[in-house]
């Protein structure tokens, strides 16, 4: 796990299709108001990138320090 690698998800783009939550193994993203939400930044798999690679077909999702 990484201290300054996490998903950063931008809410202009992100569409509340939550692919990224239920792609995500390590409870890093859940759902909140309607959006993903990252509740967990410490439980981030340092260059795992499933969420913004594997998942996010809209673009939303990037990483600090990337």
């Amino acid at each position: 796990m990484a201290k300054n690698w996490y998903p950063i998800i931008d809410y202009d783009k992100c569409t509340g299709c939550f692919e990224c939550v239920e792609f995500c193994p390590h409870g890093v993203l859940a759902k909140k108001d309607g959006k993903a939400k990252v509740v967990d930044k410490d439980a981030c798999v340092e260059f795992c990138r499933g969420c913004q690679r594997g998942s996010c077909e809209f673009d939303a999702i990037t990483y600090f320090n990337e």
